[in-house]
Protein backbone atom coordinates (compact mmCIF):
# COMPACT_ATOMS: atom_id res chain seq x y z
CA UNK A 1 0.00 0.00 0.00
CA UNK A 2 1.14 3.51 -0.84
CA UNK A 3 0.33 4.69 2.70
CA UNK A 4 2.69 2.18 4.30
CA UNK A 5 5.44 3.06 1.83
CA UNK A 6 5.17 6.69 2.90
CA UNK A 7 5.35 5.73 6.57
CA UNK A 8 8.45 3.57 6.20
CA UNK A 9 10.11 5.90 3.62
CA UNK A 10 10.28 3.23 0.90
CA UNK A 11 8.05 5.09 -1.57
CA UNK A 12 10.17 6.02 -4.59
CA UNK A 13 9.66 9.70 -5.46
CA UNK A 14 10.14 10.71 -9.07
CA UNK A 15 10.90 14.36 -9.86
CA UNK A 16 10.28 15.30 -13.49
CA UNK A 17 12.33 18.40 -14.24
CA UNK A 18 15.52 19.14 -12.29
CA UNK A 19 15.66 22.91 -12.37
CA UNK A 20 15.02 25.70 -9.88
CA UNK A 21 11.99 23.84 -8.48
CA UNK A 22 12.73 20.17 -9.04
CA UNK A 23 16.24 20.02 -7.65
CA UNK A 24 15.44 21.60 -4.24
CA UNK A 25 12.31 19.42 -4.05
CA UNK A 26 14.41 16.32 -4.68
CA UNK A 27 16.72 17.39 -1.87
CA UNK A 28 13.79 17.76 0.55
CA UNK A 29 12.67 14.18 -0.08
CA UNK A 30 16.23 12.82 0.03
CA UNK A 31 16.76 14.56 3.37
CA UNK A 32 13.52 12.97 4.62
CA UNK A 33 14.89 9.52 3.83
CA UNK A 34 13.10 8.73 0.57
CA UNK A 35 14.72 7.24 -2.53
CA UNK A 36 14.44 9.83 -5.30
CA UNK A 37 14.71 9.35 -9.05
CA UNK A 38 15.12 12.60 -10.97
CA UNK A 39 14.24 13.00 -14.64
CA UNK A 40 15.45 15.67 -17.05
CA UNK A 41 15.54 16.01 -20.83
CA UNK A 42 19.00 17.61 -20.73
CA UNK A 43 21.71 14.90 -20.79
CA UNK A 44 24.36 17.46 -19.81
CA UNK A 45 22.41 18.29 -16.66
CA UNK A 46 22.08 14.61 -15.79
CA UNK A 47 25.81 14.10 -16.33
CA UNK A 48 26.61 17.11 -14.14
CA UNK A 49 24.48 15.63 -11.36
CA UNK A 50 26.31 12.31 -11.68
CA UNK A 51 29.57 14.21 -11.18
CA UNK A 52 28.14 15.94 -8.13
CA UNK A 53 28.17 19.38 -9.75
CA UNK A 54 25.69 21.99 -8.52
CA UNK A 55 24.59 23.96 -11.58
CA UNK A 56 22.27 26.17 -9.51
CA UNK A 57 24.82 28.24 -7.64
CA UNK A 58 22.44 29.77 -5.10
CA UNK A 59 21.90 26.28 -3.65
CA UNK A 60 25.59 25.92 -2.76
CA UNK A 61 28.55 24.24 -4.42
CA UNK A 62 28.07 20.96 -2.54
CA UNK A 63 24.28 20.75 -2.87
CA UNK A 64 24.19 17.94 -5.44
CA UNK A 65 27.21 16.14 -4.00
CA UNK A 66 25.46 15.90 -0.62
CA UNK A 67 22.42 14.31 -2.24
CA UNK A 68 24.58 11.86 -4.19
CA UNK A 69 26.45 10.90 -1.03
CA UNK A 70 23.26 9.56 0.55
CA UNK A 71 22.95 6.93 -2.13
CA UNK A 72 19.22 7.71 -2.35
CA UNK A 73 19.33 10.09 -5.30
CA UNK A 74 19.82 9.27 -8.96
CA UNK A 75 19.17 11.31 -12.09
CA UNK A 76 18.35 9.99 -15.54
CA UNK A 77 17.18 11.15 -18.97
CA UNK A 78 15.56 7.75 -19.61
CA UNK A 79 11.84 8.50 -19.38
CA UNK A 80 11.00 4.83 -19.88
CA UNK A 81 11.81 4.56 -16.15
CA UNK A 82 8.85 6.78 -15.15
CA UNK A 83 7.00 3.64 -14.17
CA UNK A 84 9.45 2.99 -11.33
CA UNK A 85 8.47 5.81 -8.92
CA UNK A 86 5.44 5.46 -6.66
CA UNK A 87 4.88 9.20 -7.01
CA UNK A 88 5.78 11.43 -9.97
CA UNK A 89 6.04 15.15 -9.21
CA UNK A 90 6.07 17.28 -12.37
CA UNK A 91 8.17 20.47 -12.18
CA UNK A 92 8.39 21.84 -15.72
CA UNK A 93 8.16 25.39 -17.14
CA UNK A 94 4.83 27.04 -17.91
CA UNK A 95 5.85 30.03 -20.06
CA UNK A 96 3.73 32.38 -22.15
CA UNK A 97 3.23 32.24 -25.90
CA UNK A 98 3.75 35.10 -28.32
CA UNK A 99 0.38 36.62 -27.48
CA UNK A 100 0.62 36.28 -23.69
CA UNK A 101 -1.38 33.05 -23.77
CA UNK A 102 -0.46 30.04 -21.59
CA UNK A 103 2.03 27.65 -23.14
CA UNK A 104 1.32 24.29 -21.54
CA UNK A 105 3.35 22.28 -24.03
CA UNK A 106 5.84 21.24 -21.33
CA UNK A 107 3.06 20.10 -19.00
CA UNK A 108 1.26 18.26 -21.77
CA UNK A 109 4.46 16.62 -23.02
CA UNK A 110 5.47 15.55 -19.52
CA UNK A 111 1.99 14.14 -18.86
CA UNK A 112 2.18 12.07 -22.03
CA UNK A 113 5.55 10.73 -20.90
CA UNK A 114 4.06 9.75 -17.55
CA UNK A 115 1.05 8.18 -19.29
CA UNK A 116 3.35 5.97 -21.35
CA UNK A 117 4.40 4.06 -18.20
CA UNK A 118 1.48 4.86 -15.85
CA UNK A 119 0.66 1.99 -13.52
CA UNK A 120 -1.98 1.30 -10.91
CA UNK A 121 -1.41 2.97 -7.57
CA UNK A 122 0.86 5.75 -8.85
CA UNK A 123 0.45 9.30 -7.60
CA UNK A 124 0.93 12.06 -10.17
CA UNK A 125 1.30 15.64 -8.92
CA UNK A 126 1.72 18.81 -10.97
CA UNK A 127 3.84 21.53 -9.31
CA UNK A 128 4.07 23.93 -12.26
CA UNK A 129 2.09 27.15 -11.89
CA UNK A 130 -0.95 27.23 -14.15
CA UNK A 131 -4.58 28.30 -14.43
CA UNK A 132 -7.33 26.57 -12.44
CA UNK A 133 -8.52 23.40 -14.15
CA UNK A 134 -5.26 22.33 -15.76
CA UNK A 135 -4.65 19.28 -13.57
CA UNK A 136 -8.15 17.90 -13.96
CA UNK A 137 -9.04 19.00 -17.49
CA UNK A 138 -5.70 18.77 -19.32
CA UNK A 139 -3.72 16.13 -17.47
CA UNK A 140 -6.65 13.94 -16.42
CA UNK A 141 -7.82 12.95 -19.93
CA UNK A 142 -4.28 12.26 -21.13
CA UNK A 143 -3.62 9.93 -18.20
CA UNK A 144 -7.05 8.30 -18.40
CA UNK A 145 -6.54 7.55 -22.11
CA UNK A 146 -4.44 4.64 -20.80
CA UNK A 147 -7.63 3.00 -19.54
CA UNK A 148 -6.80 3.76 -15.91
CA UNK A 149 -9.15 6.03 -13.96
CA UNK A 150 -8.09 8.94 -11.75
CA UNK A 151 -9.03 8.44 -8.12
CA UNK A 152 -9.58 4.72 -8.67
CA UNK A 153 -6.54 3.29 -10.44
CA UNK A 154 -4.13 6.20 -9.96
CA UNK A 155 -4.04 9.43 -7.96
CA UNK A 156 -3.87 12.95 -9.39
CA UNK A 157 -3.21 16.19 -7.51
CA UNK A 158 -1.76 19.70 -7.72
CA UNK A 159 0.75 21.18 -5.28
CA UNK A 160 2.24 24.52 -6.37
CA UNK A 161 5.93 25.23 -6.00
CA UNK A 162 6.81 28.15 -3.76
CA UNK A 163 10.52 28.51 -4.40
CA UNK A 164 12.17 31.92 -4.02
CA UNK A 165 15.79 31.55 -5.21
CA UNK A 166 18.27 33.38 -3.04
CA UNK A 167 15.96 33.98 -0.08
CA UNK A 168 17.93 33.40 3.10
CA UNK A 169 16.67 31.38 6.05
CA UNK A 170 14.13 29.28 4.16
CA UNK A 171 14.32 25.95 2.36
CA UNK A 172 11.86 23.87 0.39
CA UNK A 173 11.13 21.82 3.49
CA UNK A 174 10.38 24.90 5.60
CA UNK A 175 8.00 26.67 3.18
CA UNK A 176 4.35 25.70 3.84
CA UNK A 177 2.95 23.53 1.05
CA UNK A 178 -0.50 23.64 -0.52
CA UNK A 179 -2.04 20.42 -1.83
CA UNK A 180 -5.30 19.84 -3.66
CA UNK A 181 -6.46 16.61 -5.29
CA UNK A 182 -8.82 15.89 -8.16
CA UNK A 183 -10.60 13.69 -5.62
CA UNK A 184 -10.53 13.43 -1.83
CA UNK A 185 -8.28 10.36 -1.77
CA UNK A 186 -5.77 11.89 -4.20
CA UNK A 187 -5.56 15.02 -2.07
CA UNK A 188 -5.20 13.11 1.17
CA UNK A 189 -2.42 10.82 -0.06
CA UNK A 190 -0.57 13.67 -1.78
CA UNK A 191 -0.75 15.57 1.52
CA UNK A 192 0.61 12.54 3.40
CA UNK A 193 3.54 12.23 0.99
CA UNK A 194 4.51 15.91 1.20
CA UNK A 195 4.00 15.97 4.96
CA UNK A 196 6.75 13.37 5.28
CA UNK A 197 9.26 15.86 3.81
CA UNK A 198 7.72 19.32 4.27
CA UNK A 199 7.26 20.88 7.71
CA UNK A 200 3.76 22.28 7.09
CA UNK A 201 1.24 21.04 4.52
CA UNK A 202 -2.19 22.59 3.98
CA UNK A 203 -4.78 20.43 2.21
CA UNK A 204 -7.45 22.34 0.26
CA UNK A 205 -10.70 21.00 -1.15
CA UNK A 206 -9.61 20.59 -4.77
CA UNK A 207 -6.81 20.89 -7.28
CA UNK A 208 -8.56 23.98 -8.66
CA UNK A 209 -8.36 25.77 -5.31
CA UNK A 210 -4.62 25.05 -5.06
CA UNK A 211 -4.08 26.20 -8.66
CA UNK A 212 -6.00 29.42 -8.06
CA UNK A 213 -4.18 30.10 -4.78
CA UNK A 214 -0.80 29.93 -6.49
CA UNK A 215 -1.85 32.28 -9.26
CA UNK A 216 -3.29 34.64 -6.65
CA UNK A 217 0.02 34.71 -4.72
CA UNK A 218 1.99 35.91 -7.71
CA UNK A 219 -0.75 38.19 -9.05
CA UNK A 220 -0.85 39.92 -5.67
CA UNK A 221 2.86 40.62 -5.92
CA UNK A 222 2.72 41.70 -9.56
CA UNK A 223 -0.06 44.24 -8.92
CA UNK A 224 1.60 45.72 -5.84
CA UNK A 225 4.97 45.97 -7.57
CA UNK A 226 3.23 47.66 -10.50
CA UNK A 227 1.69 50.14 -8.06
CA UNK A 228 5.07 51.24 -6.66
CA UNK A 229 6.61 51.21 -10.14
CA UNK A 230 3.88 53.55 -11.35
CA UNK A 231 4.37 55.75 -8.29
CA UNK A 232 8.09 55.84 -9.01
CA UNK A 233 7.44 57.34 -12.45
CA UNK A 234 4.83 59.79 -11.14
CA UNK A 235 6.81 60.93 -8.10
CA UNK A 236 9.99 61.23 -10.17
CA UNK A 237 8.18 63.76 -12.36
CA UNK A 238 7.24 65.64 -9.17
CA UNK A 239 10.78 65.61 -7.82
CA UNK A 240 9.83 63.33 -4.91
CA UNK A 241 11.94 60.35 -3.89
CA UNK A 242 9.71 57.25 -4.06
CA UNK A 243 12.08 55.30 -1.82
CA UNK A 244 11.74 57.83 0.99
CA UNK A 245 7.97 57.80 0.52
CA UNK A 246 7.83 54.02 0.82
CA UNK A 247 9.99 54.02 3.97
CA UNK A 248 7.73 56.67 5.47
CA UNK A 249 4.58 54.68 4.70
CA UNK A 250 6.18 51.52 6.10
CA UNK A 251 6.33 53.06 9.57
CA UNK A 252 2.61 52.30 9.84
CA UNK A 253 2.35 48.97 11.71
CA UNK A 254 -0.91 47.91 10.05
CA UNK A 255 -2.75 48.27 6.77
CA UNK A 256 0.40 48.69 4.67
CA UNK A 257 2.76 46.14 3.16
CA UNK A 258 6.09 47.34 1.81
CA UNK A 259 6.88 46.69 -1.85
CA UNK A 260 9.80 48.29 -3.65
CA UNK A 261 10.10 49.46 -7.27
CA UNK A 262 12.74 48.36 -9.74
CA UNK A 263 13.68 48.20 -13.42
CA UNK A 264 10.89 45.71 -14.16
CA UNK A 265 9.82 42.22 -13.21
CA UNK A 266 11.94 39.10 -13.55
CA UNK A 267 11.97 35.42 -12.73
CA UNK A 268 9.70 32.70 -14.00
CA UNK A 269 6.71 33.49 -11.76
CA UNK A 270 5.61 37.09 -11.25
CA UNK A 271 5.95 38.36 -14.86
CA UNK A 272 4.14 35.28 -16.24
CA UNK A 273 1.67 33.72 -13.83
CA UNK A 274 -0.90 36.56 -13.68
CA UNK A 275 -1.51 36.16 -17.40
CA UNK A 276 -2.61 32.57 -16.79
CA UNK A 277 -5.44 33.97 -14.67
CA UNK A 278 -6.20 36.64 -17.29
CA UNK A 279 -6.45 33.98 -20.00
CA UNK A 280 -8.77 31.65 -18.12
CA UNK A 281 -10.92 34.61 -17.03
CA UNK A 282 -11.53 35.49 -20.67
CA UNK A 283 -12.54 31.90 -21.30
CA UNK A 284 -15.25 32.48 -18.70
CA UNK A 285 -16.35 35.79 -20.21
CA UNK A 286 -14.64 38.01 -17.61
CA UNK A 287 -11.89 40.63 -17.83
CA UNK A 288 -9.06 41.24 -15.37
CA UNK A 289 -8.30 44.93 -15.79
CA UNK A 290 -6.09 45.26 -12.71
CA UNK A 291 -3.90 42.36 -13.81
CA UNK A 292 -3.55 43.55 -17.39
CA UNK A 293 -2.75 47.11 -16.30
CA UNK A 294 -0.12 45.82 -13.86
CA UNK A 295 1.45 43.82 -16.66
CA UNK A 296 1.63 46.88 -18.90
CA UNK A 297 3.23 49.02 -16.17
CA UNK A 298 5.84 46.44 -15.21
CA UNK A 299 6.70 45.69 -18.83
CA UNK A 300 7.39 49.38 -19.46
CA UNK A 301 9.89 49.81 -16.61
CA UNK A 302 13.02 48.85 -18.60
CA UNK A 303 12.08 51.58 -21.08
CA UNK A 304 11.84 54.06 -18.18
CA UNK A 305 15.39 53.14 -17.11
CA UNK A 306 16.64 53.63 -20.66
CA UNK A 307 14.94 57.03 -20.88
CA UNK A 308 16.44 58.12 -17.56
CA UNK A 309 19.86 57.04 -18.85
CA UNK A 310 19.38 59.09 -21.99
CA UNK A 311 18.40 62.17 -19.97
CA UNK A 312 21.31 61.70 -17.55
CA UNK A 313 23.76 61.48 -20.46
CA UNK A 314 22.22 64.58 -22.03
CA UNK A 315 22.89 66.52 -18.85
CA UNK A 316 26.52 65.50 -19.19
CA UNK A 317 26.56 66.67 -22.79
CA UNK A 318 26.67 63.15 -24.22
CA UNK A 319 24.43 61.30 -26.64
CA UNK A 320 23.13 57.80 -25.96
CA UNK A 321 24.20 56.69 -29.42
CA UNK A 322 27.81 55.58 -29.18
CA UNK A 323 27.86 55.86 -25.36
CA UNK A 324 29.78 53.14 -23.54
CA UNK A 325 27.52 51.77 -20.82
CA UNK A 326 28.06 49.17 -18.12
CA UNK A 327 25.02 47.43 -16.62
CA UNK A 328 25.55 46.10 -13.11
CA UNK A 329 23.70 42.83 -12.63
CA UNK A 330 22.18 40.49 -15.20
CA UNK A 331 20.14 38.25 -12.88
CA UNK A 332 16.60 39.31 -12.10
CA UNK A 333 17.15 39.64 -8.33
CA UNK A 334 20.13 40.05 -5.98
CA UNK A 335 22.68 37.38 -5.13
CA UNK A 336 21.53 34.61 -7.49
CA UNK A 337 22.41 33.46 -11.01
CA UNK A 338 18.86 33.28 -12.38
CA UNK A 339 18.36 35.45 -15.49
CA UNK A 340 14.90 34.21 -16.48
CA UNK A 341 12.76 37.16 -17.64
CA UNK A 342 15.39 39.53 -16.22
CA UNK A 343 14.65 43.21 -16.93
CA UNK A 344 18.41 43.75 -17.27
CA UNK A 345 18.30 41.86 -20.56
CA UNK A 346 15.54 44.11 -21.88
CA UNK A 347 17.47 47.19 -20.78
CA UNK A 348 20.63 46.04 -22.58
CA UNK A 349 18.75 45.13 -25.76
CA UNK A 350 16.93 48.49 -25.83
CA UNK A 351 20.16 50.42 -25.24
CA UNK A 352 21.91 48.55 -28.04
CA UNK A 353 18.96 49.16 -30.37
CA UNK A 354 19.49 52.90 -29.75
CA UNK A 355 23.17 52.67 -30.63
CA UNK A 356 24.84 52.36 -27.24
CA UNK A 357 27.80 50.06 -26.65
CA UNK A 358 26.80 47.94 -23.67
CA UNK A 359 28.47 45.36 -21.43
CA UNK A 360 27.37 43.87 -18.15
CA UNK A 361 29.10 42.89 -14.94
CA UNK A 362 27.68 40.15 -12.73
CA UNK A 363 29.78 37.89 -10.49
CA UNK A 364 26.91 35.38 -10.34
CA UNK A 365 26.47 35.17 -14.12
CA UNK A 366 29.91 34.93 -15.72
CA UNK A 367 28.37 34.34 -19.14
CA UNK A 368 24.94 34.17 -20.73
CA UNK A 369 23.17 31.26 -22.36
CA UNK A 370 20.43 30.62 -24.87
CA UNK A 371 16.91 31.01 -23.50
CA UNK A 372 13.43 30.67 -24.97
CA UNK A 373 13.07 34.37 -25.82
CA UNK A 374 16.68 35.58 -25.84
CA UNK A 375 19.94 34.20 -27.13
CA UNK A 376 22.64 35.73 -24.93
CA UNK A 377 25.12 32.87 -25.23
CA UNK A 378 27.86 35.25 -26.39
CA UNK A 379 27.41 37.70 -23.50
CA UNK A 380 30.32 37.67 -21.07
CA UNK A 381 30.58 39.50 -17.76
CA UNK A 382 33.34 42.08 -17.47
CA UNK A 383 35.21 42.63 -14.19
CA UNK A 384 34.13 45.54 -12.03
CA UNK A 385 37.37 47.49 -11.67
CA UNK A 386 38.49 51.09 -11.39
CA UNK A 387 39.86 50.88 -14.92
CA UNK A 388 36.61 49.44 -16.31
CA UNK A 389 34.53 52.14 -14.66
CA UNK A 390 36.82 54.83 -16.02
CA UNK A 391 36.08 53.77 -19.60
CA UNK A 392 32.28 53.96 -19.25
CA UNK A 393 30.12 56.96 -19.95
CA UNK A 394 27.42 55.60 -17.65
CA UNK A 395 26.81 52.76 -15.18
CA UNK A 396 23.28 51.41 -14.74
CA UNK A 397 22.42 49.55 -11.54
CA UNK A 398 19.99 46.83 -12.61
CA UNK A 399 20.57 44.35 -9.78
CA UNK A 400 21.93 45.20 -6.34
CA UNK A 401 24.20 42.24 -5.62
CA UNK A 402 25.96 42.25 -2.25
CA UNK A 403 29.11 41.13 -4.05
CA UNK A 404 29.48 44.45 -5.88
CA UNK A 405 31.99 46.93 -4.48
CA UNK A 406 29.60 49.86 -4.17
CA UNK A 407 32.25 52.17 -2.75
CA UNK A 408 34.33 51.55 -5.88
CA UNK A 409 31.37 52.39 -8.10
CA UNK A 410 30.53 55.53 -6.14
CA UNK A 411 34.12 56.76 -6.32
CA UNK A 412 35.03 56.02 -9.93
CA UNK A 413 31.87 55.92 -12.06
CA UNK A 414 31.46 58.95 -14.32
CA UNK A 415 27.67 58.68 -14.19
CA UNK A 416 25.33 56.33 -12.27
CA UNK A 417 21.70 55.55 -13.11
CA UNK A 418 20.37 53.60 -10.14
CA UNK A 419 17.13 51.60 -10.50
CA UNK A 420 17.53 49.83 -7.14
CA UNK A 421 18.38 52.66 -4.72
CA UNK A 422 21.66 50.82 -4.12
CA UNK A 423 23.89 53.90 -4.01
CA UNK A 424 21.55 56.45 -2.46
CA UNK A 425 23.38 56.56 0.86
CA UNK A 426 26.76 56.96 -0.84
CA UNK A 427 25.92 59.34 -3.67
CA UNK A 428 22.94 61.43 -2.56
CA UNK A 429 23.41 64.96 -3.89
CA UNK A 430 26.24 63.93 -6.18
CA UNK A 431 25.69 65.43 -9.70
CA UNK A 432 26.85 62.13 -11.18
CA UNK A 433 23.98 60.25 -9.52
CA UNK A 434 20.49 59.72 -10.99
CA UNK A 435 17.70 57.50 -9.73
CA UNK A 436 15.64 55.52 -12.20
Amino acid sequence: MFESKIEDRTAVVGILGLGYVGLPLASAFVDAGFPVLGFDTDPAKVEAIARGESYLRHLGVDFVARMNATGRFHATDDFARLGEPDAVLICVPTPLGKHQEPDLSYVEGSTRQVAATLRRGQLVVLESTTYPGTTRDLMGPILEATGLKAGIDFLLAFSPEREDPGRQGVTTSSIPKLVGGTCARSGRLARDLYAAAIRSVHLVSSAEVAEAAKVLENTFRAINIALVNELKVVLDAMGIDVWEVIEAAATKPFGFMKFTPGPGLGGHCIPIDPFYLTWIARRHGRTTRFIELAGEINTEMPRFVVQKTMLALNQQGKALKGARILVLGLSYKPDIDDVRESPAIAIIEQLEALGAVVDYSDPHVPRGHKMREHDIADWVSVPLTKQELATRDAVIVATDHKAFDWDLVAKHARLVVDSRNALASRMAGDPRYFKA
